[in-house]
């Protein structure tokens, strides 16, 4: 579901994916729905690709949005951006408890919550990657035939 979020360099908010051309991609804002190209040379990354340091390894970024919309009960991040560092580790201490205090910067944490205010503003309501599950279910079903 995350893998078709880009976020983009440079570009505020996050895009979705809507079609590939030769050295480009064609993405629409999730901030005013306006699409542009986005081409070979910008930082793109899929939300997919992205997860945060905890203190024994990395978790995907939609299980961190998924426990910050059970937290939020589905709602707007109850914490703005504007908070300060405490505030904001703190949030996150609810979200992820075990989370990298080291590695994880304020910044990601801003980042972090504009990102789940955009998606939940364009109407996420599960972060939790059903195809990843029923890939992993086919896979696992193919294992035990054989």
């Amino acid at each position: 579901m995350l893998k078709k979020i880009l976020a983009i360099s440079g570009k505020p908010g996050l895009y979705k994916l809507v079609s590939q051309g030769k050295n480009m991609l064609v993405v629409e804002s999730m901030l005013n729905g306006k699409r542009t190209p986005a081409y070979s040379h910008e930082k793109i990354i899929s939300l997919g690709d992205i997860a945060m340091f905890t203190d024994s390894d990395e978790v995907p970024l939609n299980d961190v949005f998924e426990s910050m919309r059970k937290l939020e009960n589905g709602a707007k991040a109850s914490v703005s951006t504007k908070e300060s560092d405490s505030i904001l580790r703190e949030y996150l201490g609810k979200v992820l408890p075990n989370f990298d205090r080291d590695r994880v910067y304020t910044a990601d944490i801003k980042k972090l919550i504009n990102w789940y205010n955009i998606l939940i503003e364009n109407g996420f309501e599960s972060f939790e990657d059903k195809e990843s599950y029923a890939a992993e279910a086919q896979e696992n079903i193919a294992h035990d035939k054989a």
